[in-house]
């Protein structure tokens, strides 16, 4: 079944910028029991850009927004108190902007939004304000 796009999701991993992605998804498997990992794109802190699942396939991004979403993440967005915190390097940056822009032009309807935009939700993931980081940002 071919999934209707209507949101691109930009998240953080709300780990320590360290994290490898091997530990992020044993996390989702072991602890939440989650048969999808939470991401189906994820931004390692060199700008390198892992998939972790089809885009055909739905994730477990944001509760009750799962099936039109596509989800994107960086790893990090806390600091060591686990409070939240932009700690995008610019490999990062530039990454998840390119990467938008090339979701968006395969589902031009989507909106690309942050996790926390969604109605209900209380975290401050990704960290940062999603909509003016694209209109102010520009790559290198």
């Amino acid at each position: 079944m071919k999934r209707t796009i209507k949101y691109l999701v930009v998240h953080c991993t709300a780990t320590p910028p360290e994290a490898k992605v091997e530990n992020i998804v044993r996390y989702w498997k072991e602890q939440k029991r989650w048969k999808n990992p939470g991401y189906h794109y994820i931004i390692r802190r060199n700008g390198e850009i892992v998939q972790l699942l089809s885009e055909d396939l739905v994730a477990n991004g944001v509760k009750n927004n799962n099936q039109p979403s596509i989800h994107i993440s960086y790893i990090g967005g806390i600091d060591g108190n686990n409070k939240p915190l932009d700690n995008r390097t610019p490999e990062q940056k530039k990454a998840l902007y390119l990467k938008l822009r090339e979701l968006a032009s395969r589902f031009p309807l989507a909106e690309i939004k942050g996790h926390r935009d969604f109605p209900g939700v209380t975290k401050a993931c990704p960290s940062f304000d999603v909509k003016t980081w694209l209109r102010d940002y520009t790559p290198d």
